[in-house]
């Protein structure tokens, strides 16, 4: 006979896995089978799984409606159960499995919403930090090509080949399902809560690649270099401006 603690593990990975048999030791109501009613259970594991991914990625639900969304979220908790009994980590997949998803492919932009949406969540999540005054970082522009910035936890970038922000922001503003009229070409997003409020920005072109390589430690000067490699239009002034004013930035290296 197994311990408490394997018998609670078999009992967990059956609730999880829809073709796992009852755990045995387990009996219905005067010793009768067990199956219906472990079924029942389980059954409303996986459709509370399926609330919490609905709950994650709203405007995705949005996006293809309820019923659409609601049957791929639960082929999603059947292949992917949760790994942690802690749900705010759940559904970091989804994006990836929704890209692969075939019945989704009509709507080619869902997983990188889906992206977004998680960014969303992992920066509403993320730790607070207080963003540098915009006179101290005036202050340092004379030392600029020394400097590396310290950009907020919070920070997310998500690129994409579709108007992923006009996505966004119409189907966040008007409710619809999916958006008409789209802009021609990809948009990249920075998703930011430099205070209360989560923020999604529509960054300039080569914006991403510049902020990527902040996050990665670049100084300014390499990171204007790799963006501007990237994108021949790309304006270091108006993004260095536009992540001051966001507040994207924290804190700052090597000024000395």
């Amino acid at each position: 006979m197994g311990t408490a603690m394997d018998n609670e593990a078999a009992f967990a990975r059956a609730l999880l896995d829809a073709e796992a048999a009852v755990p045995a030791g387990i009996e219905g109501r005067e010793g009768g089978g067990a199956e219906r009613r472990f079924a029942v259970y389980r059954n409303n594991v996986h459709a509370n799984l399926v609330d919490v991914l609905a709950g994650r990625f709203p405007v995705s639900a949005k996006l293809v409606g309820d019923a659409f969304f609601r049957a791929m979220a639960r082929i999603y908790v059947a292949k992917t159960p949760p790994d942690s009994a802690v749900l705010l980590r759940y559904g970091g997949g989804f994006a990836d499995f929704v890209a692969g998803f075939p019945p989704a492919a009509p709507v080619p932009y869902l997983a990188d919403v889906a992206r977004l949406e998680w960014a969303w969540h992992g920066a509403y999540h993320a730790a607070d930090a207080e963003p540098l005054p915009q006179e101290a970082l005036a202050a340092l522009v004379p030392r600029a090509e020394r400097l590396a910035l310290t950009l907020h936890p919070s920070l997310r970038l998500v690129r994409s080949n579709y108007p992923l922000v006009t996505i966004w922001e119409r189907a966040a503003r008007d409710g619809g399902d999916e958006p008409v009229r789209l802009p021609a070409g990809g948009e990249d997003a920075l998703v930011l809560r430099p205070a209360l409020e989560v923020e999604v920005r529509r960054l300039p072109e080569g914006g991403a690649v510049f902020i990527q390589a902040l996050q990665d430690g670049a100084r300014l000067p390499e990171a204007a270099a790799s963006a501007s490699a990237a994108a021949l239009a790309f304006d270091l002034a108006a993004s260095l401006a536009g992540l001051m004013r966001s507040g994207a930035v924290v804190g700052t290296s090597g000024s000395a």
